[in-house]
C-alpha cells in the first residue's frame, strides 16, 4: 500500500500493522529510509532538541527532512542554542511552532507559574496543541523514544499508527539502549546538548526539570512531586 492508495484512517493503520511487522527487527536507518520512500515530503521529525542523535540519522537518511521543534517559551538556553546549532550544521529544514499565547499571556489568563498547579494544562497548551498544528501537513512522523526510558514506553511500536491525530508514527531507535545511544553520538560526533554534562539526564522545560541523583531513573527530574511522567505527546 503507498500513500496514494491511503484514503482512511483504516487504510493508515493497515499500513502501520503491516510495515511494525515486517521492519520490527531492521535497523533505525531501514526504518526511516522506508519511512522517507513511503511518505515523502509528507513526512517530518518531532525533537525537542533536549539530544539531536535522532534528528543527525534522519537528516543522514534523508536530507533537508523537515524538522518539528516545539519552542514551549520555557526551554532552557542551552536547548535553544542546541536548536540553532542543529539549524547550522545539519541537513535539516528547521521548523520552530510557538504556542497560541506567549508566556506573559498565559500568566495573565491562569495565573504565574501554572506549570506549578497544573502541569497536565500547561503542557496542553504549550506543547500538546502545537504539535497538533505543526503535525497538520503531514501523513507520518518520527519521534525518539525508547523502549527502556520508562514502563510507560516499554512496549512502543517502531511503526504505529497514532489513531489521536490520524497518522503514522514512527520510533526507528525504539530498541535502542543508552549505550547504543552513547555509542552512536560518539562515533558521529553528534552534537550535545550541555544539560547533559550538568547532571540532567532528560531534559524538557526549565521550571519543570531538574539534575537527577546518581542511580536516580534518567527520567526523575522530570516534573518531581507530581505522579505526572509524560507531556501528553504521546498519550
Amino acid at each position: 500500500m503507498t500513500p496514494a492508495q491511503v484514503d482512511t484512517g483504516a487504510d493508515l493503520r493497515a499500513l502501520a500493522d503491516e510495515a511494525n511487522e515486517r521492519l520490527a527487527e531492521a535497523s533505525a536507518a531501514q526504518i526511516i529510509g522506508w519511512a522517507r520512500e513511503t511518505f515523502g515530503s509528507s513526512l517530518v521529525v518531532a525533537s525537542s532538541m533536549a539530544d539531536t542523535h535522532l534528528v543527525h540519522l534522519a537528516q543522514a537518511v534523508a536530507p533537508e527532512i523537515d524538522v518539528l521543534f516545539l519552542d514551549t517559551g520555557y526551554h532552557f538556553a542551552e536547548t535553544i542554542g542546541t536548536r540553532d546549532a542543529v539549524a547550522h550544521a545539519y541537513q535539516v529544514n528547521l521548523i520552530s511552532i510557538l504556542p497560541r499565547r506567549t508566556v506573559a499571556e498565559q500568566d495573565a489568563e491562569y495565573g504565574p507559574k501554572l506549570h506549578d498547579r497544573d502541569p497536565d494544562l500547561c503542557c496542553a497548551m504549550r506543547k500538546v496543541e502545537p504539535l497538533e498544528r505543526g503535525l497538520k501537513p503531514y501523513t507520518a512522523w518520527v519521534n525518539g523514544m525508547r523502549r527502556e526510558e520508562s514502563p510507560t514506553r516499554a512496549n512502543i511500536r517502531v511503526i504505529d499508527y497514532d489513531a489521536k491525530r490520524d497518522k503514522v508514527k514512527i520510533s526507528p531507535i525504539a530498541a535502542w539502549t543508552q549505550d547504543e545511544v552513547d555509542t552512536y553520538v560518539a562515533e558521529n560526533s553528534v552534537l550535545i546538548n550541555p544539560l547533559f554534562m550538568d547532571g540532567f539526564a532528560s531534559i524538557g522545560c526549565e521550571p519543570c526539570t531538574r539534575r537527577v541523583a546518581p542511580g536516580e531513573d534518567a527520567r526523575a527530574g522530570r516534573w518531581a512531586g507530581f505522579s505526572k511522567t509524560e507531556c501528553g505527546l504521546h498519550t
